[in-house]
């Protein structure tokens, strides 16, 4: 599994930490760093939001060394909007350099212009850090905007965290109109995921999962093959669910939460841990196993410490962003004053087909349009949804509210 989203937020921000045009020059990027330093302590503590506490609980705890990572992410969902790129160290989430307007039109992805504007800040910004290390090892005089900067690093990352950090910088684009979109498609799909979650016994606000991995888009995909709005690899999702040319049950977003339950039930039971558990879901089972070996439940330290081949950003941070997601979507109207409109609940209804059948022999029977099928049906892959073959027996079928009482021996009841 793995995450799929990238990063949004509202640009309220003083306009000293906006880069508004071309790279800027050295003096300029001092001049962000220390409005930046200053309206937001580096990772942004919320500004002029009157932000709620964090809420940890049993399941989910939240040690103090992971604060900054989870205050990161909660100013990437809710902070900083699509047209902002943020400039940070990517080991020491409170360090940020800068935060900067993108040029040109404002699309779902960079536009080449875009990309190498990105490209050019963070190369910037490794040529200074590169250059601070230098003076620092040669215990040089530094300026007052070197003392700064060398001061931030050490207050997040200790001393020495100056040396390396050039290697370190990294780009988060801004998703905070994702988030509130996913926020307004989590309505449909919350009631009955958080009903599957109880039903295995499980932390209900795991399914609040879906805001880390995909905004609650139900075909969503990662350039890693991940699919669906619970971002299943091909391999593991087969492990769980039916993956075929007929059907790819990760594409169904109700089928793909109860396997992510499983899933997360498994890893639960051998790692006896929440966090470990959840950032197994994008590192894989038997890495957070190596590490329980390493550092036992201890996730602040595994976080810093381990060293794991594909431990990688993405693994480092899972939990930070999940715990982040969860605090935004459970403090929506605090972070999104304007208001979010979610959509109705799911109301259609699942049924399992007793032997193979199309999609107009199926819509025959239900006595629905072709359509009302396919649209719900997202399983169903091109040979399917064509006629070229018939739907297969056993799978899941989901029909209008009302419509499963009409063909009920060519189905049984399906539930989750």
């Amino acid at each position: 599994m793995m995450g799929w989203n990238d990063a949004h937020a509202r640009g309220s921000r003083s306009d000293d930490r906006i880069a508004r045009r071309a790279l800027p020059s050295a003096a300029m990027l001092a001049v962000v760093l220390l409005a930046a330093l200053a309206a937001a302590g580096c990772a942004g503590t919320g500004g002029l939001r009157d932000d709620p506490p964090y809420a940890p609980s049993a399941a989910f705890p939240l040690p103090a060394a992971l604060e900054d990572n989870v205050t990161f992410w909660k100013e990437v969902y809710t902070e900083w909007s699509r047209d902002k790129v943020v400039i940070h160290d990517d080991r020491h989430m409170a360090v940020i350099y800068q935060v900067a307007q993108l040029p040109g039109p404002i699309e779902g992805v960079y536009t080449p212009a875009q990309r190498d504007y990105v490209r050019a800040l963070r190369e910037r910004w490794s040529d200074r850090l590169r250059a601070l290390e230098r003076r620092a090892a040669a215990r040089a005089q530094l300026s007052t905007e070197e003392r700064a900067l060398k001061q931030q690093l050490e207050d997040a990352g200790g001393p020495g965290a100056v040396f390396g950090a050039a290697e370190r910088v990294r780009s988060q684009r801004g998703v905070r109109e994702r988030y509130h979109a996913g926020l307004e498609r989590s309505g449909r799909w919350l009631p009955t995921f958080r009903q599957i979650f109880r039903r295995h016994g499980l932390p209900e606000d795991l399914a609040l999962l879906p805001h880390v991995e995909s905004s609650f888009v139900a075909n969503a995909r990662s350039s890693a093959g991940a699919s669906g709005m619970w971002q299943f690899i091909r391999s593991t999702g087969r492990d769980y669910m039916t993956v075929n040319a007929s059907i790819d049950e990760r594409l169904d977003p109700v089928v793909a939460a109860d396997a992510a339950a499983r899933y997360l039930k498994n890893s639960y039971s051998k790692l006896r841990d929440w966090p470990l558990a959840l950032t197994s879901y994008n590192h894989g089972l038997g890495g957070m196993l190596r590490a329980k070996e390493r550092y036992g439940t201890d996730m602040a330290r595994i976080v810093r410490d381990y060293d794991g081949r594909y431990f990688g950003f993405a693994s480092r941070n899972f939990y930070a962003q999940f715990m982040a997601a969860r605090h935004v979507a459970n403090n929506a109207e605090r972070y999104f004053p304007e208001g979010v409109r979610y959509a109705a609940p799911l109301t259609d209804q699942p049924v399992r087909l007793r032997w193979p059948a199309t999609v107009d022999e199926l819509a025959l029977q239900y006595r629905v349009p072709r359509s009302a099928l396919t649209s719900r049906n997202l399983a169903w892959q091109s040979p399917v949804r064509s006629g070229a073959r018939p739907v297969p027996a056993d799978s899941t079928l989901w029909v209008p509210a009302g419509a499963s009482r009409i063909a009920r021996g060519l189905s049984r009841p399906a539930a989750f």
